[in-house]
């Protein structure tokens, strides 16, 4: 016996054939026929040579069988193997596992029964003889090298032979053309059209016999014999006339796109033409044309499915729409073998003596006329979607089906369903497992391999809107892309390894493109309901590990109390306890120190009540120290995010609470200064009544204090309950009615720009906001120039005391009081003080005049101001029009009189405003 070395491939192949079917070698003819045919065919499955994937798919296998044991370990033997490295090729030895692990009867399974296959693959009977088998060696040759793994057969070839699809007819066989021995129905009720046709027509008859209807046809009995006519013969008269039985085996080679021995494909005018030397009659040449149609928009079908079925860049959405092309042209294979049949046939009977039922010309165009229509509507559908891959395809051929033509509509809706399970594939992955295996980038949801945990949920998952499917709604979309992301947030960020199975239940998913039909076909119903029942388990799960785990909503309030002054009496104590400390230079801060006065101001409040993971987040942050700046200019508070909660509060939202804690700081500051301003007026006031000559000057400075203190508490009264705590009210409420982690990071969002923007910090307040800042340095203006009158005056009245308790005593020994250089010393020292209090007062009145002018120009800001909470601001600062404004700018005096004739003009608006602030307080402070 040779060696298997020395045996020719042809040799091995037929003996495995013989050996798998246990016959001899002219018995296993067509098997072996088939065998050539399946390996020179170009389907090979896809498979990524992936270690990681194929054990993470045994491991689902396990948990899907309820072994979670074993899948333990599983993980754990895996894990051991590859630290040990013994084996090399542990994906084959896996893959191996997984193959042998599957249900052979499932039909998607790896492990094929290949004797069944091959009994698949041949044909029943004389009826389903395939064309290729039937027709001359030479035409099946040329046929073979043009087509890729695709033969025509009634039985299960082409395609359907090599397990890909099987395509189901739009309507069942007619029961009166089932007289004779019909095949089985197909799986799915009903019969392709191609073999349909040929269980109409018997051997000994033409297919003209199904176009009679079955009220017109003799009933059943013995067949009466035909008539019996001279036919003339098929290759042509002996004059040179080509006749019709030789265009009819022509134009049965043009429907597959061969080119026959009159009929030709022009490449000038790009379509099948009868040679101009032919003599033929007129009607004989139109009609020949006409059916010629029919290989020209086979060619185009058959080009596309060619070119695109090797490209696998194209995807899966794309093999699937070559695939239901391939299937349809199957079907059209199996109407032209069993038309190549009844040709046969009637050759076999005779040359020159045929039935009167033969094939004609005019018969063909009758019997080709649905299927022109379906390739016309095919070689449309490719055109249509040339160019075009993933969702943007399937929403191409989506777009096509909306047609009043029910056949076509019917033909586009099965290609729809084969298109669109991948697509759905996709789609129950990534929502119940929350995986994205997306090779070709066909699915409408993109993943970034780049980007770090950290960013996960901003910047990881995106939606590619060119490939959302135009069945699918935004909304829709949108919810997909939230679910998927939602596991992975919670596997990667959170690190929960709750099973996505527990997150939500997995319903039955697209397994083959039938289901798909069905879910495509009741888009507003049940799939709705799958999407919005996944949305709503994994958010809610989402958002409650975060409250849960990761105290989301107390880190919210905790960035109110803090970072917002919402905690005042934390605030009030921390100024105290920082006033010496800030007073200093900023060069001369150390942070330690702060944080230690932080703590004692914790301890010594109601803040020290807070859950300890928020108190240690809380810390001391110096800004960039600029020359000639304070304790004051560079202090804030800071605030620790990380892990989930950073998705939430990210750095540029951190950056926003620090600009508007250094806003917040600076105004309390200035409510701070006055209230030591106030203090010091208060305790000074009566023992500076012995000094009548200030009296001016410190009247003077009560009015001024009035004026920046009624400024100030209305700017806190608008910071507080205009902004914050509106702001704040419309937060919590939203945040408490959320339904995914997107509604909160949106709302806090809203709720910083808001807040940012009211409180004058954005880009459009910048010059509202440089007037504040001016305000504010006058108050720490005026707070030196009366601090420094105080102390002058503080001094002389001292010196006077000491002067007159030295008289006294004096008198009371029994001497003169004072001597006349010590009474002349004393009055010139007056005198000199007294000469000091004039400049005092010009002091104040330009500080006065400085500030009243920053206010006028502030309150014009305001009336111009597009927000209308701004404008009533102005309304409460300047109540009693106390600032007059200089009309010489004209733009100023029409500023003026168009806000202040507002004042009368709109006081229903101003009552419902006050009645809406009134509330807001009442509400405060019932939560006080």
């Amino acid at each position: 016996m040779a060696t298997l070395d020395q045996k020719s491939p042809n040799v091995l192949l037929q003996s495995l054939c013989c050996r798998i079917t246990g016959k001899s070698e002219a018995e296993v003819a067509h098997q072996f026929q088939y065998a050539v045919r399946v390996i020179g065919s170009n389907y090979a499955p896809t498979i990524e040579r992936d270690e990681f994937l194929v054990s993470e798919k045994i491991k689902k296998e396990l948990l899907k069988q309820r072994r979670e044991a074993d899948a333990a370990l599983f993980s754990e033997l895996h894990r051991k193997l590859q630290t040990q490295g013994v084996l090399k090729h542990r994906w084959s030895v896996l893959y191996l596992l997984l193959s042998l692990s599957e249900d052979p009867r499932k039909p998607s399974s790896r492990v094929g029964n290949y004797g069944a296959l091959f009994a698949q693959a041949l044909p029943r009977d004389a009826h389903s003889t395939p064309f290729y088998c039937t027709r001359p060696q030479s035409l099946a040759l040329s046929y073979g090298e043009r087509s890729t793994g695709l033969s025509a057969s009634v039985g299960t070839s082409g395609i359907s032979s090599l397990g890909v699809y099987t395509l189901n007819g739009p309507t069942p066989t007619p029961q009166p053309l089932l007289a004779g021995q019909p095949p089985q129905p197909a799986a799915g009720g009903g019969q392709p059209l191609g073999s349909r046709l040929a269980w109409t027509l018997p051997v000994s008859s033409s297919p003209s016999s199904a176009m009679v209807p079955p009220a017109a046809r003799p009933p059943l009995g013995p067949p009466v014999p035909a008539a019996r006519v001279v036919r003339p013969r098929r290759d042509g008269d002996p004059a040179g006339e080509v006749n019709e039985a030789a265009l009819v085996r022509d134009i049965l080679y043009v429907f597959q796109g061969i080119d026959g021995k009159f009929i030709k494909m022009s490449a000038q005018d790009n379509c099948y033409k009868i040679d101009s030397k032919v003599v033929l009659c007129k009607s004989l040449r139109d009609t020949s044309s006409r059916l010629a149609e029919l290989g020209w928009l086979h060619n185009k079908v058959r080009k596309y499915t060619d070119a695109r079925s090797l490209d696998r860049a194209f995807g899966l959405v794309g093999q699937s729409f070559c695939a239901s092309l391939h299937q349809e042209l199957k079907e059209y294979y199996r109407l032209l073998s069993v038309l190549h049949s009844q040709l046969q046939v009637e050759d076999d009977q005779g040359v020159t003596v045929c039935t009167e039922s033969s094939l004609t010309l005019r018969r063909l165009l009758v019997w080709m006329y649905d299927p022109k229509v379906r390739l016309k509507t095919l070689a449309a559908l490719v055109d249509f979607c040339q160019g075009r891959k993933g969702g943007e395809l399937a929403s191409a051929v989506h777009a096509y089906g909306k047609t009043g033509d029910p056949q076509m509509r019917a033909l586009v809706q099965h290609i729809l369903s084969l298109v669109s399970h991948p697509i759905l594939n996709f789609l129950y992955r990534w929502i119940y497992d929350g995986e994205l295996e997306d090779t070709y980038h066909e699915f409408f949801v993109a993943s970034d391999p780049n980007v770090k945990t950290d960013r996960l949920w901003h910047d990881k998952y995106s939606l590619r809107k060119s490939m959302i499917p135009s069945f699918i709604t935004m909304d829709q979309a949108r919810k997909v892309l939230l679910i998927g992301k939602s596991i992975n947030f919670l596997h990667q960020v959170c690190h929960d390894r709750t099973p996505p199975g527990k997150i939500t239940a997995a319903s039955k998913s697209a397994d083959t493109p039938k289901d798909a039909a069905e879910l495509l076909s009741d888009l507003e119903g049940a799939f709705q309901e799958k999407i919005d029942a996944a949305y709503f388990d994994t958010s809610k799960y989402l958002l409650d590990v975060l409250n849960r785990n990761y105290l989301l909503l107390e880190h919210l309030q905790a960035m109110r109390r803090y970072l917002l002054l919402g905690q005042g009496d934390f605030i009030r104590h921390l100024m105290d306890l920082l006033k010496p400390e800030l007073a200093r230079p900023a060069t001369t801060l150390y942070q330690h120190n702060l944080t230690g006065i932080l703590e004692t101001a914790v301890r010594a409040t109601n803040a020290q009540y807070d859950n300890a993971e928020i108190l240690k987040r809380l810390d001391v942050r110096l800004l960039e120290v600029s020359p000639g700046d304070t304790g004051w200019d560079v202090f804030s508070l800071d605030y620790h995010v990380d892990g989930p909660i950073s998705t939430v509060f990210t750095r540029e939202c951190m950056g926003h609470y620090l600009r508007v804690f250094n806003f917040l700081w600076r105004a309390k500051r200035m409510e701070y200064t006055l209230t030591d301003i106030w203090k010091g007026q208060m305790c000074n006031a009566k023992l500076l009544k012995t000094m009548p000559e200030l009296s001016g000057v410190l009247h003077q400075c009560h009015i001024l204090a009035s004026e920046m203190v009624h400024f100030i508490h209305q700017m806190q009264y608008y910071i507080t309950f205009e902004v914050l705590e509106c702001s704040w009210d419309e937060l919590w409420n939203k945040v408490r009615q959320a339904q995914d982690l997107d509604h909160i990071i949106a709302a806090h969002d809203v709720f910083l720009d808001t807040i940012i923007s009211r409180c004058l910090l954005d880009n459009n307040s910048r010059s509202l906001l440089n007037q504040l800042r001016a305000i504010f340095d006058q108050i720490i203006e005026f707070q030196s120039a009366q601090d420094s009158l105080y102390r002058s005056a503080l001094e002389e009245l001292s010196l006077r005391l000491q002067y007159e308790e030295k008289r006294r005593q004096r008198e009371e020994e029994g001497q003169w009081g004072v001597t006349a250089e010590q009474e002349a010393e004393e009055k010139k020292r007056i005198q000199e003080f007294q000469e000091t209090i004039p400049k005092m007062r010009s002091q104040l009145r330009i500080l006065t005049h400085f500030y009243q002018s920053i206010v006028q120009q502030f309150l014009v800001l305001l009336m111009t101001s597009s927000d209308e909470s701004l404008r009533f601001l102005s309304f409460r600062l300047d109540f009693n029009e106390h600032y007059r404004f200089d009309f010489k700018d004209s733009k100023t005096k029409t500023t003026y009189i168009k806000v202040y004739s507002i004042k009368s003009v709109s006081f229903e608006t101003v009552i419902i405003t006050v009645l809406i602030l009134s509330r807001s307080i009442y509400k405060f402070y019932l939560n006080l």
